[in-house]
């Protein structure tokens, strides 16, 4: 599975629906006959609770178990942390021990490569690896944009965070431009929606007017109150 593509799904902003997103993008891509790989990549561990592990603190292994083994240089055996779920697709789960690793990361050799040293270790057993990256334009952020094929924009119809869109566009170009020349943005995907009210219209036109002719945004639009499936657009 050597044409494996990464996906980070990001946004600075929290309540977007990114781990919904990562979830049933996740899913629906087991159920076509794929190989899929999830990556916690938040110590909120909203990912991991999503599949059912509601005690994430009580895993002995974890993300930040394999990233603190390549920050010190330790062999790395990432599969001792996947789990396997009964919806087709495998988890390498997250807990709060990660909001401790990314201060390690400042100072760590390579800070930027870590989590894409992990997901090379794994990435030829997957056809798809979805990362789901925390709310904010940290470490492990630019981790999750520097090992990405590609990124995916979760935004919610509502002014800030339409406003918050330009500064993470910004970094994206940053990582492009200084550590992953590769990276490309898959498009933008609107969340939350409620399409009869006014603001929800508006602020959709407002993205598709500032952004669309240089960005792809989908033409998928996910109902604020209804499960969804993204593969026909985004893969």
């Amino acid at each position: 599975m050597s044409n494996c593509k990464v996906i980070a799904l990001t946004n600075q902003k929290g309540g977007v629906g990114k781990t919904t997103t990562a979830v049933n993008l996740g899913v629906a891509l087991a159920q076509q006959g794929k190989k899929v790989l999830l990556i916690d990549a938040d110590a909120q561990a909203n990912l991991t609770m999503s599949l059912g592990y509601s005690r994430p603190d009580d895993l002995p292994d974890t993300l930040s178990t394999i990233m603190q083994d390549i920050i010190d240089d330790k062999p790395v055996d990432v599969s001792k942390s996947i789990l396997h779920h009964d919806e087709g697709v495998d988890l390498l789960p997250s807990n709060i021990e990660l909001s401790g690793l990314e201060v390690r990361l400042i100072n760590a050799i390579s800070r930027e490569s870590v989590l894409k040293t992990c997901i090379n270790e794994v990435k030829k057993n997957y056809d798809t690896v979805l990362v789901d990256c925390m709310p904010s334009l940290g470490m492990l952020t630019i981790n999750a944009l520097a090992a990405a094929d590609s990124v995916v924009i979760p935004t919610q119809p509502h002014y800030l965070s339409a406003k918050g869109l330009e500064l993470l566009l910004r970094s994206v170009s940053k990582v492009k431009r200084q550590i992953n020349p590769h990276l490309r943005i898959d498009g933008i995907l609107m969340t939350m929606v409620m399409p009869r009210t006014n603001i929800s219209k508006e602020i959709t036109a407002t993205v598709k007017s500032a952004y669309g002719q240089r960005i792809k945004v989908f033409d998928t639009q996910i109902p604020h109150s209804m499960g969804y499936r993204v593969t026909e657009d985004v893969v």
